[in-house]
Formats: C-alpha cells, sequence, structure tokens
C-alpha cells in the first residue's frame, strides 16, 4: 500500500499539539510497517530527523502554508494534482485539511473544533476557512480521527456526520517527562523563581487557553494567601493577545509572573517536574496533551471543568470553572496548602495515566488507516 501523508506540520524547533501528534504517530508507523511505503508531502524545506524510514518518499510541494489564501492553493489547486501523479492508495492528513476535490481514499485527523464554537478568538479569514471547509471536510473524509470522545461527539453533532466513521485516538506523552530529584527542584526554583514554589501553565498564548483568566485568578490567590508563589506561563504568543496585557497591567502581583516562551521538552521537563502544580483552565480543549505531561512528571493538576478535561484528567486533578475567577483561585488555595490533597493528586494520576501512550496512538491510527483502506477494497470488489 503506498500511502500519502499531509507532513507540513513537521517543522524542526516548531512543533505544537498537532505537530508532536504527527511525529510521534509517524514515527512509528512508518517503522513498524516497512512492507507500506509512505509519502511525506511537506510544504517547505523539511529536516531529514522526520524521514523515520528507508520506506518514506519525501516530497516538497510549494508554497509554504502560512495563510489561508495559501491554504486554498496548496490544499485545493496543488495537491489534488500531486497525489494524482502519486497514485498513491491512501491519503492521511494529521492537521484536518484534506483537498475536497480529490478522489483518494481519506483520513484525516480533526483534533477538535474550537473554531465552531469560539470563531472570535481566530483572524477573520483564518475562522471563514475553518467553519466553511472543515463541515465539508468532516463529510467528505472517508474516516475521521479524533483525539477524544469529547471532541467525536462534538464533530458528529456539530456537522451532522455518522458516529460510525469517528475514530477515538487518545494522545501520549513525550517519554522524556518524568519526575525529577529535590535536588534539581531546588535549582530549578533558585534559577526561575528565586527559590519560590510557583505554578505552571503551559500551552499557545491564545485567547481560548484563557490565560487572563489564570492571571487575575492568581493575583487574587495572593491576595488571599499572601504566599510568595510564582506563576510561570510557557508557552509562544498566538491571537488576539491585548486582554492578556491588559489583565497583567491591572495585576496588583503581576511581577510574580514570568513569561518563558517557547521551550525544548528537554528543558520544560525539568521546569514542569519542579512546579507545585499545573494549572491548566481553558475555555476550550479537544485534549490537553500539558495534563498527561505532568501525570507523567509527577505533579497535581488543576484544570477546568469542561470540554475534554475531565475525560482526560480523570480523579487526577481539582476542577475549575473556567469562566470563574473565584473557583480558579480557589483550586489554586487547595492545592498550594494542603500537601496530603498534593500527594493524593499525583497517586491518581500515576493510575489515570496509564491510560495514554504514543505506542497506544500509533496502533490505533494505524488500525484506523487499514479499516480506511480495507473499506475502500471492499467497495472495489
Amino acid at each position: 500500500m503506498v500511502i500519502a501523508v499531509n507532513t507540513r506540520l513537521l517543522i524542526k524547533n516548531k512543533l505544537e499539539g498537532i505537530g508532536w501528534f504527527s511525529l510521534e504517530t509517524l514515527k512509528r508507523i512508518t517503522t513498524l510497517h516497512p512492507e507500506h511505503d509512505f509519502i511525506f508531502i511537506f510544504d517547505r524545506p523539511y529536516s531529514k530527523e522526520f524521514i523515520f524510514s528507508s520506506n518514506i518518499k519525501p516530497v516538497i510541494l510549494f508554497p509554504p502554508t502560512r495563510h489561508p489564501l495559501l491554504w486554498y492553493i496548496w490544499f485545493e489547486l496543488r495537491l489534488p494534482r500531486l497525489l494524482r501523479k502519486l497514485k498513491a492508495d491512501l491519503f492521511f492528513s494529521p492537521d484536518g485539511f484534506i483537498p475536497l476535490n480529490s478522489k483518494i481514499k481519506t483520513i484525516t485527523t480533526i483534533h477538535d473544533i474550537n473554531f465552531a464554537h469560539r470563531p472570535k478568538d481566530l483572524p477573520v479569514f483564518t475562522r471563514w476557512y475553518y467553519n466553511y471547509y472543515f463541515l465539508r471536510i468532516a463529510k467528505k473524509a472517508d474516516r475521521i480521527i479524533t483525539v477524544s470522545q469529547y471532541s467525536k461527539n462534538d464533530i458528529a453533532n456539530t456537522y451532522s456526520v455518522s458516529t460510525e466513521k469517528i475514530d477515538v485516538v487518545y494522545n501520549g506523552s513525550n517519554n522524556i517527562y518524568s519526575p525529577v530529584k529535590e535536588t534539581e527542584k531546588t535549582k530549578i526554583k533558585k534559577q526561575l523563581t528565586s527559590g519560590n514554589e510557583y505554578f505552571l501553565f503551559v500551552g499557545a498564548l491564545n485567547p481560548r487557553k484563557n490565560i487572563n483568566g489564570l492571571l487575575k485568578a492568581f493575583d487574587l490567590f495572593k491576595k488571599e494567601t499572601k504566599l510568595e508563589h510564582k506563576l510561570v506561563i510557557v508557552g509562544e504568543k498566538m491571537f488576539r493577545n491585548k486582554k492578556v496585557s491588559k489583565a497583567l497591567s491591572s495585576m496588583k502581583y503581576s511581577s510574580d509572573v514570568i513569561f518563558s516562551g517557547r521551550l525544548s521538552p528537554v528543558q520544560l521537563k525539568s521546569i514542569m517536574a519542579s512546579a507545585q502544580a499545573l494549572t491548566f483552565v481553558p475555555f476550550f480543549e479537544g485534549f490537553g496533551i500539558p495534563l498527561l505531561e505532568a501525570m507523567y512528571c509527577e505533579i497535581p493538576l488543576l484544570a477546568s471543568n469542561v470540554t475534554s478535561l475531565p475525560e482526560v484528567a480523570g480523579d487526577a486533578a481539582i476542577y475549575a470553572n473556567p469562566f470563574s475567577t473565584e473557583s480558579i483561585a480557589n483550586g489554586m488555595v487547595k492545592i498550594a496548602l494542603n500537601e496530603n490533597l498534593r500527594k493524593e493528586l499525583i497517586e491518581k494520576g500515576k493510575k489515570q495515566r496509564e491510560q495514554f501512550s504514543w505506542d497506544k496512538t500509533a496502533k490505533r491510527v494505524w488500525k484506523s488507516l487499514e479499516q480506511c483502506f480495507l473499506e475502500d477494497k471492499r467497495q472495489i470488489q
């Protein structure tokens, strides 16, 4: 079988959630199935580290897809022609996008449809493109992979597609995430927060991640407890950061907030494992990989009580209403003042994390690919 794959989000040193999903699944699938040929389609010069095995043929298809207009050119004009030329048996897209005018059997991964519920979080052209095309993509795709039961139900209900063609495939965690020794924690805290305990947020700084709500809640936590805790925010700026700047400027304890920018997994591992807790309270999330990484680093979780997050964190988290500053602050207080609670959450996290691994993810993705291909063979017969 010849499988063409959209690998445009495999960009060296710039992997976000979907990029990590692409890397971890494709690395395993291609090496475990040497009997099949894979064509990786990049939209720019690629790093050789993404060519995981000898059964991969890389192809560059310009232009780089940095804007909705370029998405249209790439997916609707250039990609269909390339797929016809390649004569692939199957097209797999880990990032949701597929060409609508291609006849090749197609399976796509729609991680979530946050843009359908929170369109104003995105620039005008981006939100229009997502909401116009993903409805059609969901109906066009032969099979859909998504990363939580919540997202499966949301896609099926919002786009009126059958749940029978949607497969739930959970994300995993990079093996690098693990606990660190107390001496390492002391070292990290000395370097990062002058030796103080800290809460941690990890994720792209876009509006649905609720950074401004977290900042306000942290300020309230500081006013109520008078503790020396800091708040460390790890992530890269994205769209519409004015609310974050406004929330920060109105804080009494803004000097206790540390923005680190993007960090490599090696850097993040030590910082995460040294935190007193992960505070991850977005308005909408299809999965929430930082929750899983924190479980492997063996730190407590404060998570939103909405969308997919209770499904992922189970009973290993304190939950807060992301729309309530007081609710988030109360969660911080509980974790900061109760050592037994922190230990209990860590132990529950050790059990909860057993459900998730990239090995399991890759096996389930491959099962979906096989099912899609076998359905095609049955239709031909």
